[in-house]
């Protein structure tokens, strides 16, 4: 057998890795401890170019996968060596790359990973919330190319994706995602592996979304709390910052809390900052409460938090990467022993619906499964066209929806009550079908019913033995919704109507009850 100058690399990497690889961090109550029941805090560097501060979106759908770019990784992890890193926090990396060679070289400096399971163009959008198949697959994919490093400490399922108290209802389905992967490392995984959630710092719903996150059942539930805080700037105090506040309610909080981003760059910029609220992070005042936290950021780009100033294969330190240094050399935390920790703290309530929350914490949105959305489509007569663009979805659903809401119950949902359509999950072309067959089925099948001037076509229905107890199922499910979608006049609290899917991060058509009906010019039949 012949093997490749690459694959024998690769083959020396992994068997330098397993034999020197890093204890796994493992979670007990509200702390983390090393495998050895030492007490773990995170001081930590967001390290990722194009991401930016507090959850923002760069306004790209491209990325560069950190831990797939050996080169960078030899250039910069003796540089994170030196400010005493042992966390560095990934936005999106590339499941179908190889990191061995960076992984390799965090492990050998002893620093772990946390990584974000999306990507710019597939993650839970907070104006158009969804978890269906391909989001599913996307998060899954993350967590399989990284579960085998044991310097991976977890995941985020969702970074500021409710960020203020119009888009509450987006966090149902965040934690849907975080349900439905702990589900896959628990079926595809032999150690711990946290997925938790990155918050901002957002005083109307700080509250209530940590509590949400954290109430109800615990296989649902997040296994730690990131929170994005940027209120210590400059010359500050504990109290000033409202450092005081978060530790004061973060106390009883059941699982391990640590600021996911911190390094406020007002009033100087970021080689003005002094890191003071490094200092008290790691004091007596907080370390009882809080793990540590990740500075934001690594490299420098135009919204001026960078430690680094990365031109061409060149790195240079700017001015707060030796402020950090100094403030993280002078840091003891004092740790907890795991054998004499017993956690007492219990998981929150779940918040109550009111105007500024509108999720129920009773149920989640349904696991994305693929073949019972193929099997549906295959049982369909109606189906979209195979020439549909995806651009011309939102039209048939805005019209469908309108002319016969109780076609769209099945793929609907509802946040405040709980009740979500069995197709909910599905793809958007999935959905589609579903709805153009029961608008199709309610014509009683009329000549002309499934043509939307040939957006819609007849095709030979087909339903496997395979597939006939899953559709049943999940037809009776379907018919439970009636009168349970987001167009339910029953609702006990308002909900903002929100778009039915998008491609990428285009809204391509929106399901909304507005004033304007469909009128005469745009009737497709």
């Amino acid at each position: 057998m012949r093997f490749s100058k690459t694959s024998l690399v690769s083959a020396s990497l992994l068997l330098g890795q397993a034999a020197a690889e890093l204890p796994p961090i493992v979670m007990k109550g509200s702390k983390f401890f090393y495998e050895n029941g030492t007490q773990f805090f995170m001081k930590g560097v967001a390290y990722q170019q194009d991401s930016a501060a507090s959850g923002q979106s760069t306004g790209s759908s491209k990325y560069s996968d950190p831990l797939a770019d050996p080169a960078s990784c030899r250039r910069d992890v003796p540089l994170l060596k030196q400010l005493r890193t042992n966390t560095i926090r990934t936005y999106a990396i590339d499941p179908t790359k190889n990191h061995d060679e960076c992984m390799k070289l965090l492990d050998d400096a002893g620093i772990y990973v946390i990584s974000d399971l999306s990507e710019p163009s597939l993650s839970v959008n907070r104006d158009d919330p969804k978890w269906d198949v391909e989001l599913l697959k996307r998060y899954t994919d993350v967590v399989d190319a990284l579960s085998g490093y044991s310097n991976v400490i977890g995941f985020f399922a969702g970074n500021e994706v409710t960020n203020n108290a119009t888009n509450t209802d987006a966090s149902a389905y965040v934690k849907a995602a975080v349900r439905d992967t702990k589900n896959h490392i628990k079926a595809t995984t032999k150690r711990w592996l946290g997925v938790g959630y990155a918050a901002n710092d957002d005083a109307d719903i700080r509250e209530n979304i940590a509590k949400y996150f954290n109430c109800g059942n615990q296989s649902e539930a997040i296994d730690y709390w990131g929170y994005n805080i940027y209120s210590w700037c400059g010359e500050s105090s504990f109290t000033d910052s409202g450092y005081d506040k978060q530790v004061e309610f973060f106390k009883g909080y059941s699982v391990p809390v640590f600021f996911a981003e911190y390094g406020c760059n007002i009033p100087h910029g970021a080689e003005g900052r002094i890191w003071e609220e490094t200092t008290a992070l790691y004091s007596d005042k907080m370390t009882g409460v809080i793990s540590g936290g990740i500075v934001y950021m690594y490299h420098q780009e135009e919204n001026d938090y960078g430690l680094v100033q990365i031109k061409g294969s060149t790195a240079s330190k700017l001015k707060d990467f030796d402020t950090l240094s100094t403030a993280m050399a002078s840091v003891r935390p004092s740790p907890t022993q795991m054998d004499a920790y017993n956690p007492t703290n219990s998981p929150a309530a779940c918040p109550t619906v009111n105007s500024k929350w509108v999720v129920s914490g009773d149920r989640l949105p349904p696991t994305p499964n693929n073949n019972l959305c193929e099997c549906m489509y295959k049982s369909l007569t109606c189906v979209p066209s195979d020439n549909l663009k995806t651009t011309d979805f939102g039209k048939i659903f805005n019209y469908v929806c309108d002319q016969t809401p109780e076609a769209c119950d099945g793929i609907n949902g509802n946040v405040t009550s709980g009740v979500y359509g069995p197709f909910s999950m599905c793809g958007d072309k999935q959905k589609l079908g579903y709805i153009l067959n029961e608008y199709y089925n309610s014509q009683n099948q009329a000549s002309g019913a499934c043509e939307f001037k040939g957006q819609a076509t007849i095709q030979a229905a087909k339903a496997d033995d395979r597939c006939k107890a899953s559709l049943a199922e999940a037809s009776e499910a379907a018919s439970n919704t009636q009168g349970g979608s987001e167009t339910s006049k029953n609702i006990a609290v308002p909900i903002p109507m929100k778009h039915l899917f998008t491609i990428g991060d285009l809204a391509v058509g929106a399901y909304v009850v507005v004033a304007m009906g469909v009128g005469a010019g745009m009737v497709l039949l």
